[in-house]
């Protein structure tokens, strides 16, 4: 791997790129739920409920939730699992793990969901664990994106299938003119005002821009060895799901 990486609009040594990264997650942890509703207007939820729709997750399965953060995604897949499958909710942040852990726990969500922190590039799973891996607004901040989906690969057993949620490039000119101008002025005022972290949402808008597009991401896991792979774009490609399989 080369030893410059991006992070945001900024070249950085690539072994600097996940304490950055970090940094930003640790800052942003405890008022992140609230950020995103006002980010995407709610939209975030419609988005996760197609990603949830598309797993084919059933009772009695595994299902590793990836960049679980605050835990959407794992705990409507606990209910889907049920008391006879497990969810790993995990994060290579601890905080974001904290936040994620404590907020299902008061929700009452115990018993079939697991926590982990872990490297999306190097899992510290075994091989064929999971029937189902999700990752949600994660991938685009991981350093080697490429090896992240060698990674999960691995992981998924025969059958299995990874559903990549993730910002996109909006497909309509007028629609990506309009993103961007909310997101390079409205994204950082309300993290200053939110979060009172103006920088972090200035990254995230900017690592979308970095963020490989449908069409790359999806040759990207067809390298990785996923087969019949396919995405949906979401509002207008501002979001896009990917799915593949591992046959």
């Amino acid at each position: 791997m080369d030893d410059k990486t991006h992070f945001g609009y900024q070249t950085v040594e690539t072994g600097k790129k996940k304490e950055l990264v970090g940094a930003v997650f640790d800052s942003v942890a405890a008022r992140y739920d609230v950020m995103n509703d006002l980010m995407s207007f709610g939209v975030h939820r419609l988005w996760k409920r197609f990603t949830i729709n598309q797993s084919g997750v059933r009772a009695g399965q595994s299902v590793l939730d990836l960049a679980g953060g605050t835990g959407d995604l794992a705990s409507k897949m606990s209910e889907r699992v049920g008391s006879t499958g497990k969810v790993v909710l995990a994060d290579i942040n601890q905080s974001m793990v904290t936040v994620g852990r404590d907020r299902l726990i008061d929700s009452g969500i115990v018993g079939n969901v697991h926590y982990a922190l872990a490297d999306a590039e190097q899992l510290p799973f075994a091989e064929s664990s999971f029937h189902c891996v999700t990752m949600a607004f994660g991938l685009r901040n991981v350093t080697d994106k490429q090896r992240a989906l060698n990674s999960i690969f691995s992981t998924l057993r025969p059958g299995g299938r990874l559903l990549v949620l993730e910002f996109s490039k909006p497909v309509l000119p007028m629609l990506s003119k309009a993103y961007d101008v909310y997101s390079f002025n409205a994204l950082p005022a309300m993290g200053k005002l939110v979060a009172n972290d103006a920088e972090s949402y200035r990254y995230l808008a900017e690592s979308i821009r970095k963020h490989p597009d449908q069409d790359t991401l999806l040759e990207m896991m067809q390298t990785a060895g996923f087969e019949r792979c396919e995405y949906h774009n979401l509002t207008g490609g501002v979001v896009a799901l990917h799915k593949g399989f591992k046959l």
